[in-house]
C-alpha cells in the first residue's frame, strides 16, 4: 500500500495536519489514541460541547471540500477532524490511507462493556466523500455551511454528512452522560462511496477485522412529510438497495465536412434514439421488497386518490392495468421520482459524448444510461430487449453495457455481478437493530407508521450484505421532495430543526444498546 508522503501529511489540500499524527497517517493507526480503561472498558473522557450539536459537526463537516469525480477525494483533513473527536473521549482511532494520496478512510471504535461473548460490534456504516458541484448554479458557497432561514446549505448536507453529524451527536450525548453499550460501536467514515476503486470493497480486502460487524446502519430509506413539508407522514428503514449497471449506446454516421452537413450525422441519430426511450420504462413491478412499503404508503397518505390508485397498482394481476394504475400514483405523488423509482427498474440519461473538432461531422456519438435495478426485477437482459424494440431496427445504434469507470471489469463480468445483486435477500426485520429503529422512530415521530422498504439508491454496504450481515438504511431527519430532489444536485440543504430531530431519534436508537 502506497504511503503518504511528509510533505503531504503536513499540508494536504490546503489545510494543516498536525505532525504528531504523522506517525499514525503513515504507519495506518493514529498514535496516541488508545483506548481509555474507564470502567468495563468503556470510553472515557467529555466530548467537546461543539460536538454536542448535529449544526455544528454538519457545518464543520461540509466545509472540508470531499468532493471527486471518481477519482478519490482529499479526505485526510476530514478524517483527522474526526479522528481529534473521538480520541478526545479516548476512542480507538485509525486511519487507513488508501493508494490515492491524500484519500483514507477512517475508524472510530468505541469498546462495548457487556459480558464476553455478548452481540456482535454495531457499525455505523458513513461516507466523507461527496460528488463535485455546478458551482455557478449554486446559490451560495457550496462548502460554506451557509445558514439561511432555517437551514443550513452545502454539498454534503443531505448527503450524508448531515447523516453523519446526527448519529455522532447523538452518540457523544450517551458518552457525555457516561453510557456503557452492550457491544462495540464502530463509527466507519469511508472514502470513494460517491464511485472510485478504494471505497469499502477495498477496505474490507485488507482490513475486515477492522469493521466486523453484527449489524449496519447507513443512509437510506426517507422520513417523508405531509404537504406542509415538515410534518412526518412516512418512515422507511432500508433492508436493501437497488444495484446498477450502465448502458452504452452509440450512433455510427457519415464522417465530413462540417460544411456538407448529411442526414445520417451521428450525433442526429443518437439525439432522436435518445428521445425515443425518453417515453419508454420498464414495467412496474411491485417486489415483495417493495410491497410493504406501498401498502404502508397508502395507509398514510391523506390524498384518497393517491391512495385508491396504490391499491390499484398492488392488487393487479394484469401488467397493463399495474402500468396504468402505477404510472397514476406518480403523478398523484408528493415524491413522484422516488416512488417511481421503489416500484420499477428506471434508466437514466447521463453522459453524452461526439465530436473533437468544429470543423468535422463525426462519424459516432455515444451517451451513457445508468440503469437502476429492482431486487427481484426482470433480468437486465430483458429490459435491455425492450430497449432495442423501441429503438427499432436501426443498424447503425449499438446498445450494450458499459464498463467505463469499472476498472478491469468486463461487460459480462458487470452484468454477471449485478444479476447476482438481484437476488440477494433483503436484510431480516426481527432483529434487535432493526427493532431498535423502528422503535426510535415511533417515539420520536408519533403516530407515523415504519415500514422496510428498497433504497432507491447504492450504498457502499456491499461487503457486509455480502457477508450476510444485516444492513438498515436511514436518512434519519424527514425531508420534503425539494429537499430530496437537491441530492446531488444544485443548493443542497437540511432543515436545522430536522437536524435536531435525527440526533433525537438516533440517540432514541443507540439507548437500546445501552447498559443499566
Amino acid at each position: 500500500m502506497e504511503g503518504i508522503s511528509r510533505r503531504k501529511a503536513i499540508r494536504i489540500g490546503g489545510q494543516t495536519v498536525g505532525l504528531a499524527a504523522l506517525g499514525g497517517l503513515v504507519g495506518g493507526t493514529t498514535a496516541g489514541c488508545a483506548p481509555a480503561s474507564g470502567p468495563g472498558g468503556a470510553a472515557s473522557g467529555k466530548p467537546a460541547p461543539a460536538d454536542l450539536d448535529p449544526l455544528e459537526l454538519t457545518r464543520a463537516m461540509v466545509r472540508f471540500d470531499t468532493s471527486h469525480n471518481g477519482e478519490g477525494g482529499v479526505t485526510v483533513p476530514h478524517a483527522e477532524m474526526l479522528r481529534a473527536k473521538f480520541a478526545a473521549i479516548g476512542a480507538e482511532t485509525e486511519i487507513i490511507p488508501t493508494p490515492k494520496p491524500d484519500n483514507a478512510h477512517f475508524i472510530a471504535r468505541i469498546k462495548g462493556a457487556g459480558a464476553p461473548g455478548g452481540p456482535k460490534p454495531l457499525l455505523l456504516l458513513c461516507h466523507s466523500d461527496v460528488v463535485t458541484v455546478e458551482r455557478e448554479r449554486w446559490s451560495v458557497d457550496p462548502y460554506a455551511a451557509e445558514v439561511r432561514d432555517g437551514w443550513v446549505y452545502g454539498r454534503g448536507t443531505l448527503d450524508m454528512k448531515g447523516t453523519n453529524a446526527a448519529f455522532l451527536a447523538a452518540l457523544f450525548r450517551h458518552v457525555n452522560e457516561g453510557a456503557r453499550f452492550d457491544r462495540d460501536i464502530i463509527f466507519l467514515s469511508d472514502c470513494d462511496e460517491e464511485a472510485g476503486t478504494h471505497g469499502t470493497r477495498w477496505l474490507a480486502e485488507g482490513h475486515w477485522d477492522k469493521i466486523d460487524a453484527g449489524s449496519v446502519i447507513t443512509e437510506g430509506g426517507w422520513i417523508l412529510t405531509r404537504a406542509d413539508g415538515v410534518t412526518p407522514m412516512l418512515a422507511a428503514v432500508t433492508v436493501q438497495d437497488k444495484s446498477s449497471v450502465n448502458l452504452e449506446l452509440v450512433a455510427q454516421g457519415t464522417t465530413t465536412h462540417s460544411s456538407h452537413p448529411m442526414p445520417d450525422a451521428a450525433i442526429i441519430r443518437l439525439d432522436r434514439a435518445i428521445a425515443r426511450l425518453s417515453d419508454y420504462q420498464p414495467g412496474v413491478n411491485i417486489t415483495p421488497l417493495a410491497r410493504p412499503y406501498f401498502e404502508a404508503l397508502a395507509s398514510a397518505t391523506d390524498n384518497p386518490s393517491l391512495a385508491s390508485a396504490l391499491r390499484v397498482m398492488l392488487g393487479a394481476t394484469d401488467q397493463g392495468e399495474r402500468n396504468r394504475a402505477g404510472d397514476l400514483a406518480v403523478q398523484l405523488s408528493s415524491y413522484p421520482w422516488l416512488h417511481n423509482a421503489l416500484m420499477r427498474h428506471v434508466i437514466t440519461q447521463v453522459i453524452q459524448q461526439a465530436g473533437y473538432r468544429t470543423n468535422v461531422m463525426p462519424g459516432s456519438a455515444t451517451a451513457i444510461m445508468n440503469l437502476r435495478l429492482m431486487p427481484g426485477g426482470q433480468p437486465i437482459g430483458a429490459v435491455m430487449d425492450e430497449m432495442r424494440g423501441v429503438l427499432g431496427g436501426d443498424n447503425q445504434l449499438t446498445l450494450r453495457v458499459s464498463s467505463r469507470g469499472a476498472g478491469t471489469q468486463t461487460p459480462e463480468q458487470l452484468v454477471a455481478a449485478a444479476e447476482k445483486r438481484l437476488v440477494v435477500a433483503p436484510a431480516p426485520t426481527d432483529t434487535d437493530v432493526f427493532r431498535a429503529l423502528e422503535k426510535g422512530l415511533k417515539e420520536t415521530f408519533a403516530g407515523v407508521p415504519v415500514t422496510s422498504s428498497p433504497f432507491e439508491a447504492g450504498t457502499s454496504a456491499g461487503p457486509w450484505r455480502d457477508r450476510g450481515i444485516p444492513v438498515y438504511g436511514l436518512y434519519p431527519y424527514p425531508v420534503d421532495n425539494d429537499t430530496l430532489t437537491r441530492m446531488h444536485g444544485n443548493d443542497e440543504r437540511i432543515r436545522i430543526d430536522a437536524l435536531h430531530q435525527a440526533t433525537t431519534l438516533m440517540y432514541r436508537v443507540f439507548a437500546n444498546f445501552r447498559l443499566p
